[in-house]
């Protein structure tokens, strides 16, 4: 094959790329779009599709959370009314439907989640700066909100994790307007939306491990031709480490409605991958770390999720299934 793509009456015919509606699905889609068509000589057009979880208002944990951002493009995939679409894989569920192919996996951006405080100050200035007051903190993710607790709680400090819901202009105009004192958001979504000098501190993983996925992004279509040809634009060490994450969240059986984090990174030819379940009152916060060597080939996603799932066996031996209940039992 020679990366060029024809449609079968020979003519360019545009690929449909659906998308998300909101300025940050239309910026990676945007970025997708253009190296789509740099390998496949079609032009493409975005089809902006609304989902569940862009017109809910409820808390992600109330409305499902995985999936409710992709069930929507996922059907119009399977409907023939889009050719390809483009996922936060954060937000994959982790068993796909039948008929789907999850073509590629782009390089990574940064994994990390970002804080955006009043006055231009780190997490630890906020709280010191407010002391004897409770630093207002929101987020959306009950990930974020257990970690955060189990920061102060370490500290003996006063934190208040607020649950709020939006798209990035609104939950940073929470601060802007003194509601609440900071928000945490993905740097990934910051930096391709260029508002990465908005952020006030990147959050080190040690304090916030981030969702499994953070910063990668998905690019599914139904099509093996489409599929094989897409495989260019593979980045095959983030498939691998997202693949290790992912497993381990398939383990425990939680979507994001649980606190549970994971993040793979590779040291030379290991593959390192942490994992944290809490409560999210971050009264118990259980960590674990595995690392296996890997060879880039055919069998090194296989082998990630072989570390995920051992992971998670570790994480549910020391407890996390009492913490998360029925849903990792």
């Amino acid at each position: 094959m020679n990366g060029q793509l024809s449609s079968s009456d020979g003519q360019s015919q545009p690929l449909r790329l659906g998308t998300r509606r909101s300025a940050l699905a239309m910026a990676q889609s945007g970025m997708v779009a253009r190296t789509v068509e740099r390998v496949t000589g079609r032009p493409v057009e975005l089809v902006e599709i609304t989902t569940y979880g862009d017109t809910s208002r409820e808390a992600l944990a109330q409305i499902g959370g995985t999936g409710v951002f992709v069930s929507a493009l996922r059907d119009a995939l399977l409907e023939g009314r889009i050719d390809l679409a483009v996922h936060s894989l954060k937000d994959l569920p982790t068993a796909a439907p039948e008929g789907l192919l999850l073509a590629v996996v782009p390089e990574r951006e940064d994994s990390r989640d970002a804080l955006i405080a009043r006055d231009g100050l780190s997490l630890t200035e906020l709280v010191e700066k407010l002391a004897g007051h409770t630093a207002r903190i929101g987020t959306g993710s009950p990930r974020r909100m257990a970690q955060l607790n189990a920061w102060a709680k370490a500290r003996g400090v006063e934190l208040e994790t607020v649950p709020i819901r939006g798209n990035v202009d609104t939950r940073i105009g929470y601060v802007g307007s003194g509601e609440l004192d900071a928000v945490v958001l993905a740097a990934a979504g910051l930096n391709r939306l260029g508002r990465s000098a908005e952020i006030t501190e990147l959050l080190d993983p040690e304090l916030m491990l981030p969702a499994p996925g953070q910063g990668a992004l998905a690019v599914e279509c139904v099509s093996p031709e489409l599929a094989a040809v897409l495989g260019e634009l593979d980045h095959l060490p983030t498939r691998v480490a997202v693949a290790a994450e992912r497993a381990l969240l398939a383990r425990l059986e939680a979507g994001c409605s649980a606190p549970v984090a994971a993040l793979a990174t590779w040291q030379g030819t290991e593959l390192r991958l942490e994992g944290v379940v809490g409560t999210v009152d971050g009264a118990t916060l259980l960590k674990k770390t595995a690392n296996g060597p890997l060879v880039l080939d055919e069998t090194a996603e296989r082998q990630a999720v072989a570390l995920g799932h051992a992971l998670a066996e570790r994480l549910l031996d020391a407890g996390a299934a009492n913490l998360m209940g029925e849903r990792a039992r």
